[in-house]
């Protein structure tokens, strides 16, 4: 019966259906294994989350609206006192002051995922070309899969840096053969990237710019900003697309969210445009689906971001990341494996390390070293899954520390290390 069922699903189910999300199969092995400790999981820590302020938030909204109208549907568009907050919240930061944006064309969504998703189902057909970060959020990268949407990664330097020249003979080659008309939008993640934790400086975001406008036909282009706050000693010196003139009049969707940075739980998050036509279509298109984010979780974020509990909160769980992230930096060194060829740099913000691996090594699921890190009972995000196209590097890995508890770091590492020890595994090196 599943199997005749499943030969009547649309294109669109078919595409979704061909297998688990990764993300589920990570978080079902930690989940199965007893005693195990992942450095996989992105979210927070547990024992940071808000518990104090959300309830503080709940009693404001008791004695200022006892009309209880935050229990009822919101819109589709989102609370205007929350739009107008996220707009406030914006400015604050470096660069910012003068951003001029109308609430109206700023959307609540169900965390930042939710606005990647509709603005996907918004521009692209399956077929259709999405150019991304090398490595990329993997979670996008499943999310263009399950649209049938084919995921081209922007040009990189061995710094990391995009190679603006690069991309700009990669679209001219794509004009010449016909192709360009597949490509509908280009996605990066601004600060403390998932998963490398880079930043893309300023002068990299003007030159991206300058290239795109050039050309004859648009290219929306998102901007996720979801690990912004999460900056261990200074916000990262660069303005976001939305206030550079050089993005002036370009079609930019800002997206981030208050899940991580707040609590993943009350699944907030935001997207803003200077383009009116990109929101109300996002608008129309979450209406479809759900008349609107829980309008309970955005009045507590309006009343968090309001009264300025949530920017006191950041303030006190920065240091805490930091400690963590130190902590974790100070285990690796101390497990030797750089001396077996593994690489890593200290991130300035987010919750998560890159490390790259020797060319021999091999950190995909199911590889040998994937299946000793499960003995060993200890997991991570294989590298492979945050890259675009058929053959990735496999040599990577994602670690975590913002989940994970302080004193569960260095054995976490410890057993990691222990796995992608050349001296003791040489077999599993190719």
């Amino acid at each position: 019966m599943a199997s005749a069922l499943s030969s009547l699903f649309s294109e669109a189910g078919q595409l979704a259906n061909r297998e688990e999300p990764v993300i589920s199969r990570l978080m079902k092995d930690a989940l199965e294994t007893e005693g195990l400790i992942s450095l996989a999981a992105g979210f927070t820590d547990n024992s940071l989350l808000p518990d104090r302020e959300v309830l503080a938030a709940a009693e404001k909204l008791a004695s200022e609206q006892p009309d209880r109208n935050w229990l009822q549907y919101g819109t589709s568009l989102g609370r205007p006192g929350l739009r107008q907050a996220v707009i406030e919240h914006l400015r604050g930061f470096y660069g910012e002051t003068g951003l001029n944006i109308d609430p109206r064309n700023c959307l609540i969504s169900n965390g930042s995922q939710q606005s990647l998703y509709l603005t996907v189902q918004l521009l692209c057909n399956p077929g259709d070309r999405v150019l991304v970060e090398a490595p990329s959020y993997f979670v996008f990268l499943e999310l263009l899969s399950g649209l049938g949407v084919e995921a081209v990664s922007i040009p990189t330097l061995a710094n990391g840096r995009w190679d603006i020249p690069a991309l700009a003979q990669l679209l001219e080659q794509w004009d010449s053969n016909g192709q360009i008309e597949s490509l509908k939008l280009l996605y990066f993640m601004g600060t403390y990237s998932n998963p490398s934790s880079r930043s893309v400086p300023e002068a990299d975001k003007v030159a991206l710019a300058e290239l795109l406008r050039r050309r004859e036909r648009p290219l929306p282009v998102i901007e996720d900003m979801a690990y912004r706050e999460l900056y261990f000693d200074k916000p990262w010196p660069a303005r976001s697309c939305l206030s550079l003139e050089s993005w002036q009049g370009m079609p930019v969707l800002y997206a981030g969210t208050f899940t991580k940075p707040l609590a993943t739980g009350l699944k907030t998050g935001f997207a803003v445009s200077h383009n009116h036509d990109w929101i109300q279509a996002l608008a129309r298109i979450k209406g479809h689906q759900d008349f609107g984010t829980a309008n309970f979780c955005q009045a507590l974020v309006e009343i968090l971001l309001r009264d300025g509990f949530y920017s006191k909160y950041l303030e006190n769980t920065r240091p805490v990341y930091k400690a963590k992230m130190d902590h974790m930096s100070a285990a690796l060194e101390a497990s030797n494996i750089r001396t077996q060829g593994w690489s890593w740099q200290r991130p300035e913000g987010g919750l998560l390390m890159w490390l790259d691996g020797p060319s021999d090594a091999d950190t995909r699921i199911g590889s040998s070293i994937w299946q000793k890190c499960l003995q060993n009972k200890v997991l991570y995000v294989p590298g492979d899954l945050c890259f675009a196209g058929s053959n990735p590097p496999r040599n990577t890995l994602r670690l975590s520390f913002g989940a994970i508890a302080m004193d569960d770091i260095p054995e976490g590492i410890r057993r990691l290390g222990t796995a992608l020890s050349r001296s003791q595994n040489s077999s599993l090196y190719t």
